[in-house]
């Protein structure tokens, strides 16, 4: 399933861009869905940053979901490589729960939109295969699966959107200018 969605942030995209890469912990505070992120590492290699993130999540589960999935395993490892010379950056996810089951790829793009804005372009997949997913029959695991997929990328997309704000408000808070 595609993932799509487009954040306006109104600072000059190298400022933002290096809040989401160097500050993301940072921005735990300022996101209702996050518990909480934790750097496991990060590998600087010229205009490239190398970055593996663990993140918890949490939220609303709906029913036709929730007995294949619980809030506890709203858990993800995050992939990142940044380019600092595109201003860009190219992501894998690992979920905690269902690993075999789910594959989440993307492609960030920070761009300029006019005098000290920034559109952020988050552009990626989500897949599940339910047939994956121990205790889903599979005469059902298609609609199953595209129900996980549905909810997923509903709940990705939002946090990818409430993690813009996040960055729009941490900016502000921490005076870190306009233009």
């Amino acid at each position: 399933m595609d993932l799509r969605a487009d954040a306006h942030i109104p600072f000059p995209r190298e400022k933002v861009f290096a809040a989401y890469r160097d500050d993301v912990v940072a921005l735990v505070p300022y996101l209702t869905n996050v518990q909480a992120i934790e750097v496991k590492s990060r590998k600087d290699n010229g205009p490239l940053v190398e970055f593996v993130n663990e993140w918890r999540g949490g939220g609303e589960i709906p029913a036709a979901v929730r007995a294949f999935l619980s809030e506890s395993m709203l858990s993800w490892t995050d992939h990142a490589t940044w380019n600092a010379q595109s201003l860009s950056c190219d992501w894998r996810i690992e979920t905690h729960a269902f690993t075999d089951a789910v594959r989440a790829i993307g492609h960030n793009r920070f761009l300029e939109e006019g005098a000290g804005h920034t559109l952020l372009e988050i552009r990626g997949s989500f897949d599940v295969d339910a047939k994956k997913i121990r205790g889903v029959p599979r005469l059902l695991s298609g609609a199953i699966g595209r129900t996980v997929e549905e909810f997923m990328v509903g709940k990705i997309r939002s946090n990818l959107i409430e993690t813009a704000s996040g960055v729009t408000k941490y900016l502000e808070a921490k005076g870190k200018g306009k233009a």
